[in-house]
């Protein structure tokens, strides 16, 4: 039996951690979490979402703004981060609507996709 989401795993290339850190900590305001020690020499670091993780792994050879995987962070106030991310320099792109959701998408520093959305 699947009992939920533990962690979902994003990359971003080898070496840019520092920057990482910077956009998913300072940026979007995720709290790290300290990795287990068996896995630190790997790279990459580790955010709570949440009741969620989200693992930043570190790797290179792959073409960020070819797929269409994405992570949703599900927001309060969806103004307040479209304005947030602007302030950025964070390109804002608008999202297909669905039915009782706000929503948009952005890529970070590293072409990863990510989406905003709000429950109306």
């Amino acid at each position: 039996m699947i009992l939920g989401l533990h962690h979902a795993q994003i990359t971003i290339p080898k070496g840019t951690e520092e920057e990482g850190r910077n956009f998913y900590c300072s940026v979007l305001g995720l709290t790290e979490v300290e990795k287990p020690d068996s896995l630190k020499g790997r790279g990459g670091f580790w955010l709570q979402a949440g009741n969620l993780e989200v693992h930043v792994g570190a790797e290179d050879g792959f073409d960020r703004l070819t797929t269409k995987a994405h992570l949703a962070y599900e927001v309060e106030d969806i103004r307040y981060w479209r304005k947030r991310l602007e302030e950025n320099n964070i390109q804002i792109l608008d999202s297909v609507p669905i039915p009782g959701y706000e929503r948009f998408e952005f890529r970070d520093p590293f072409g990863n996709r990510v989406e905003m959305i709000h429950k109306t």
